[in-house]
């Protein structure tokens, strides 16, 4: 591999593709020296983008790829059958070795499908779940799975605690990062069948900071640091997360320019108020990836824009730079292996 952390990038996937894409990548590589950014995708296409922008030749590559993998289709059909899409070549590069990582905004569940049957898990791993980061009172939360198994087993969201501690500690930087699972209630009786038998094997991990249950209204205040529960809760809390946050900024809005008064108000609060909505913007913290594979895969938002397309590839960066797949390797796999 180069002295480049080098970034695959799905040009052809999301609402916003191709310009969106190819913008945060040339952002990207703008800002950062030491990033190569492969573009995937038609190449006429992307080299139409291209030619607004100005950036570093060396740094920025296409993987010319005739077929995309469309939001609507069945994931497993699409992977199968379109072999030239932006996302299979895209993945086919991080398992051969030619690119460190793969970002779409593409087809969630094809993206899981192809990073499971192309990319493949580490061995040991049982389930790979997406973690995705996101605002909280006090800074920024983990929450896995947010979308990736909506069925689960308790030794599931185990693994989930402890690659989402790993990621936590080593890509955000919170030393000793407090777990929680998702419960209806505080009390250690609560819940459904899944959280009662999780509950005891999450108190006998020695190597997480497990902090016992926490219900879905205490998220938002960051009394927890790693969230954890199936994808199917995860992927609830989190769509509830970002239309309520959507909505209260529109509310905020509306109500500031309501009357001259509130509008000279809104005129005097505004850096303030512009600094306070950025930090709980999601965009802000990149993408959510597959944590378990044997190499990185990362899916940002459909909606993505080219900030959070820059982000996620910053992501990767710090992804590589603190070997987090050989961190969840040597301390989840081996330590599995013993308990066998």
């Amino acid at each position: 591999m180069s002295e480049y952390t080098v970034v695959a990038l799905d040009a052809m996937g999301g609402d916003n593709a191709p310009g969106e894409m190819v913008k945060g990548a040339v952002d990207a590589i703008n800002q950062n020296k030491n990033i190569k950014v492969i573009l995937v995708g038609k190449e006429d296409v992307i080299n139409k983008e291209l030619a607004y922008y100005t950036y570093p030749k060396e740094q920025l590559d296409i993987q010319n790829a005739t077929e995309i993998i469309e939001t609507a289709e069945h994931p497993v059909a699409a992977i199968k059958r379109k072999k030239d899409s932006s996302m299979v070549v895209g993945l086919h590069l991080v398992k051969d070795g030619a690119a460190d990582a793969f970002v779409s905004a593409g087809n969630s569940g094809a993206l899981l499908t192809g990073g499971l049957g192309i990319v493949g898990r580490i061995r040991g791993i049982e389930r790979a779940p997406f973690g995705t980061l996101f605002p909280v009172k006090s800074g920024v939360a983990l929450l896995a799975d947010s979308g990736a198994n909506v069925d689960c087993r308790a030794s599931h969201l185990v693994q989930f605690a402890k690659m989402g501690s790993i990621y936590m500690e080593k890509v955000v930087g919170i030393k000793n990062p407090r777990v929680a699972i998702v419960n209806v209630g505080a009390e250690e009786e609560k819940g459904n069948a899944l959280v009662k038998e999780t509950m005891p094997l999450l108190k006998e991990c020695k190597d997480i900071n497990f902090i016992g249950s926490i219900e879905a209204r205490n998220i938002p205040n960051g009394d927890a640091d790693v969230i954890v529960c199936d994808g199917f809760v995860g992927n609830v809390i989190l769509k509830l997360y970002e239309g309520l946050a959507s909505t209260l900024v529109s509310v905020i809005k509306g109500g500031l320019m309501s009357t001259l008064r509130s509008k000279i108000g809104a005129a005097l609060a505004l850096p303030a108020l512009k600094k306070t909505l950025k930090a709980f913007d999601a965009s802000e913290y990149g993408g959510a990836p597959l944590l378990g594979l044997k190499g990185l895969v990362v899916k940002t938002h459909g909606s993505a824009k080219a900030g959070e397309v820059r982000n996620t590839i910053f992501q990767c960066v710090t992804f590589k730079e603190q070997q987090i797949n050989e961190l969840i390797r040597d301390n989840i796999v081996i330590e599995k292996k013993k308990e066998d």
